[in-house]
């Protein structure tokens, strides 16, 4: 571990940053971590939609920086921010006052502008505020603000907001992004830039348009990013299909149990502490994985996260149990770890030796393709195998009962559910008719599937390509 001098080499403005980063990833996440259970079970929007909704803004986070990377160094980093900065709180803050689903994705999709923005201005700045000597240490300590503001908000603000009003957890990310222009207006300073006056940002951003097409033309490289993107499908379930599913199939009660018992709390595992089990992970074993990970080749690493990940997929097919389901986050999450740094380095080898730096710059489509497909598909399948074979029972039985009229259209699963047994139908009865292992299995084959193709790629263009 660095001692206290290490630290003491950043100057102030580094940690400025770091601490834009934290409140930004915090709200992010804070509010991702309850978003889809928000939409569903208190706007009452069908999981379908959210899927949409999902499927449009996560892609802009992981492809806008292309763009206003360009636009940030041409307006200045300062600039830049207060635009970020003031996208992201009204997107928030919007997010918590619509209920209507076109001013609701809408909002989202400000707050996704907001953010897209926001990314390549802070990874930039570390880039510019650490030096040869000191930019391992510098990007360590930016990555792991990010997993604890991921870590931290859900854990601790959510739960205290929500059992207030879930609105207020929009509202907590709307101050704690909006809140951050202050300290850009009277701390931030602008960074070193280097400036061609005689390009305009239309011209800097029509030059990175020309680098996406010369990028996406290079089939062999756009193939190996959307290959290994299929198992990042299986991680946007974590903010959708995972929490439905822990909200109405699994007992808490266990966990709760456990953790008040050596703590003498009165504490509670909810929907928002699923995404804390993904945070918690990275954050305590991210150094020790990447010790053992650094010693061997690229590639074979990739795909031994990849069977880590998929495991974990596998496991949540077991049981309805928390600590499976638990055991299933945590074992995924070794696999993210194994395997992502190792894409990066894989990346750097077959992208081509004079045009590296540009290359290297769109290797986040992983994120674009990924969650573009994970959002829709997760929703789609969640709803096909889960909720509806339960509706179609409870709707069977309260006809068989005369009560079919007490059924709204709309009506949400657990609500449905609830409504049954009031009216006599077990609720053990009803879970038994979805299918979770099947869902689950199938989000596992897509990682097998992933996996297939990866080591095919790696035997017909991968060697070939890199030499």
């Amino acid at each position: 571990m660095p001692n206290t001098n290490s630290y003491k080499q950043f100057n102030s403005q580094f940690w400025i940053v770091v601490i834009f980063e934290f409140f930004e990833r915090g709200a992010y996440y804070g509010m991702m971590s309850v978003l889809s259970i928000y939409l569903t079970e208190i706007l009452g929007f069908s999981k379908e939609s959210v899927g949409v909704i999902k499927s449009t803004i996560q892609p802009l986070l992981y492809f806008l920086p292309i763009l206003t990377g360009a636009i940030a160094d041409k307006m200045g980093y300062r600039k830049t921010l207060f635009f970020a900065f003031g996208f992201l709180g009204a997107g928030y803050f919007l997010t918590s006052q619509m209920t209507d689903y076109a001013a609701v994705f809408i909002s989202l999709v400000v707050m996704g502008i907001g953010a897209g923005t926001f990314k390549p201005i802070i990874s930039g700045s570390i880039a510019k505020l650490t030096n040869e000597q000191n930019s391992t240490l510098g990007f360590g300590i930016y990555y792991w603000s990010i997993n604890f503001g991921a870590f931290l908000f859900p854990l601790i603000i959510v739960p205290i907001l929500k059992s207030i009003d879930w609105r207020y957890v929009m509202l907590a990310s709307a101050l704690s992004t909006g809140l951050m222009i202050i300290p850009t207006l009277f701390i931030f300073k602008e960074p070193h830039r280097n400036i061609e006056a005689k390009d305009s940002v239309l011209s800097s951003i029509y030059k990175i348009l020309k680098k996406v097409i010369d990028v996406a033309l290079n089939w062999r490289f756009i193939l190996f990013i959307f290959i290994y993107s299929l198992f990042w499908i299986l991680y946007f379930q974590m903010f959708d299909s995972v929490l439905w599913y822990f909200q109405t199939f699994v007992d808490a009660t266990p966990l709760n149990n456990f953790v008040n018992n050596i703590f003498h709390t009165n504490w509670k595992f909810d929907v928002e502490h699923i995404t804390v089990i993904n945070a918690l992970t990275i954050i305590t074993l991210q150094l020790f994985v990447s010790n053992i990970a650094k010693k061997y080749k690229a590639f074979p690493t990739i795909i031994v996260g990849l069977l880590f990940g998929t495991a974990g997929m596998t496991i949540l097919a077991i049981s309805s149990n928390i600590w499976v389901l638990v055991i299933g986050i945590v074992v995924f999450s070794f696999g993210e770890m194994i395997a992502h740094p190792k894409y990066i380095s894989y990346l750097g080898d077959i992208a081509p030796a004079d045009k590296k730096a540009t290359y290297m710059g769109f290797g986040f489509l992983y994120g674009v393709f990924g969650s573009a497909i994970g959002g829709i598909l997760g929703a789609f399948l969640y709803v096909k195998l889960l909720d509806n074979p339960m509706i179609d029972f409870v709707r069977l039985q309260l006809s068989a009962l005369g009560k079919n009229n007490l059924i709204p259209q709309n009506m949400q699963v657990n609500q449905l559910i609830e409504l049954a047994s009031k009216n006599g139908i077990p609720r053990d009865e009803i879970l038994q008719y979805a299918h979770p292992q099947e869902f689950w299995l199938i989000f596992a084959g897509i990682g097998v599937f992933a996996i297939f193709l990866l080591l095919i790629y790696e035997k017909l263009i991968g060697v070939r390509y890199k030499h």
